[in-house]
């Protein structure tokens, strides 16, 4: 059975996830959906209070390939994306000068200490809908185990979820792909100063069925 992953984002400016030419990556930021998600893995972002206090629906992207190992920083066919902002010289990454979102600082966190790169993976959709800036919370009117579960979920994600809330999720992402056509933009600018692993790439609380992610 394929996992279902749900997080708040606390920052949506078109790095995390990326959307160009109808591909989305997610490449910086939540290490450990990255780690751990596959292909055929469904993953829901919604926005968290400091970016949205409805907690509006972001995006859903059904994962569709993995690019492992520091692969994608490497790959001409996505050298040209927003998200690739890290390059490897003399077999070390470092921070690509002038790239568009985090700092040399964060790439420990985006790809894992040096040698290992155990986070380097990447994920890739290319059957998904995102919403950005059109995003909205009606879901919680039809999906009350959604709504639940999306207002209490602090820091981190859930991979978990009883048979009710998947149901109701899997429901939810039905509905997107048969109604949402077109895709939105990102609810804000570039920023290379806005942090993306934030609050949300933090520590939940002892909730059993959130993952933890520092």
């Amino acid at each position: 059975m394929s996992s279902i992953y749900f997080y708040k984002l606390t920052c949506d400016d078109g790095g995390a996830p990326c959307v160009r030419h109808g591909l989305l990556s997610l490449a910086i930021c939540k290490p450990f959906i990255r780690m751990g998600a596959k292909p055929g893995d469904l993953i829901f972002g919604f926005a968290a209070n400091s970016l949205c206090r409805d907690n509006r629906l972001i995006y859903i992207a059904k994962v569709t390939d993995k690019k492992t190992g520091g692969e994608y920083y490497e790959l001409p066919a996505f050298q040209n994306r927003d998200d690739c902002i890290y390059e490897r010289v003399n077999g070390r990454f470092r921070w690509r000068s002038g790239g568009k979102y985090h700092g040399q600082d964060h790439l420990s966190h985006d790809l894992g200490e040096e040698g290992s790169y155990e986070r380097a993976d990447v994920l890739l959709s290319n059957d998904f809908r995102y919403l950005g800036d059109r995003g909205t919370a009606d879901y919680k009117q039809q999906f009350p185990a959604v709504k639940r579960a999306i207002e209490d979920l602090g820091r981190g994600y859930r991979r978990h979820h009883d048979e009710d809330l998947r149901g109701e999720l899997e429901k939810l992402a039905g509905e997107a792909w048969q109604r949402i056509e077109e895709t939105g933009r990102p609810t804000q600018a570039p920023s290379r100063g806005a942090c993306h692993r934030s609050r949300s790439c933090g520590v939940i609380g002892s909730d059993p069925s959130a993952i933890r992610s520092p």
